[in-house]
């Protein structure tokens, strides 16, 4: 059985937000595949590779909110 359902993603430039130790820390312009009825971001892997590598880094940010 052979299902021809495709979810409706879009390409995008989304923001990634995580708490971290009682940190809010905002990532702006990540790309991602957005599902346009239920809003789920998905990253690719090297995307995921590259936050997590930001955010250990702990990088200074460019601007504080």
């Amino acid at each position: 059985m052979t299902t021809d359902w495709q979810e409706p993603l879009i390409e995008k430039q989304v923001s990634y937000t995580l708490n971290l130790n009682g940190q809010l820390i905002l990532i702006e312009n990540v790309p991602a595949r957005v599902n346009e009825e239920t809003g789920e971001q998905l990253f690719s892997p090297a995307t995921v590779e590259r936050l997590q590598q930001t955010i250990l880094d702990s990088q200074e940010p460019d601007h504080f909110i």
